[in-house]
């Protein structure tokens, strides 16, 4: 009585990049954040050092560079995804669709690579934090001794 029929291809329409518009602009406004949170944090640690020269504030500039980096490439990653994403909608609107389904895998693809290159900028955020929250704990720990003594 209610029998779907059996798709024999995958049929690619515009509506189907279209629903990665979403998707994508808020990530990249996720990037933009991180990046400009990064940003004024490097250039507050960078005030620090010039004036105190420790070393414990040189090795976070390092980590957070590299962050940036990282950053970069998301952003780069995730922008191409859209490019990718607006051209497949326009050759599917030309009427070209298995270069429409080559252009929508290539921007899968991309927004793939950027969401793993994030997940690796949050990993070096986290073991970073760890680290931070490491050596304050050695200090608290340093000044109770002291106290004690």
């Amino acid at each position: 009585m209610f029998q779907t029929p059996e798709p024999t291809t995958t049929e690619l329409t515009l509506s189907s990049p279209a629903l990665l518009f979403p998707a994508i602009s808020l990530l990249l406004l996720a990037y933009t954040n991180r990046f400009l949170a990064l940003a004024s944090l490097i250039r507050d640690l960078e005030s620090k050092y010039r004036s105190t020269h420790d070393t414990s504030l040189r090795a976070q500039i390092e980590n957070l560079r590299s962050r940036v980096v990282l950053i970069r490439n998301m952003q780069v990653a995730g922008v191409a995804s859209l490019f990718f994403c607006v051209l497949c909608m326009l050759v599917l609107f030309v009427g070209w669709p298995l270069a429409g389904k080559i252009l929508f895998a290539t921007s899968l693809i991309l927004m793939l690579a950027s969401l793993g290159i994030s997940l690796r900028e949050l990993q070096i955020s986290v073991g970073a934090l760890n680290v931070q929250l490491q050596d304050l704990e050695e200090r608290n720990e340093g000044s109770r001794d002291a106290r004690e003594r």
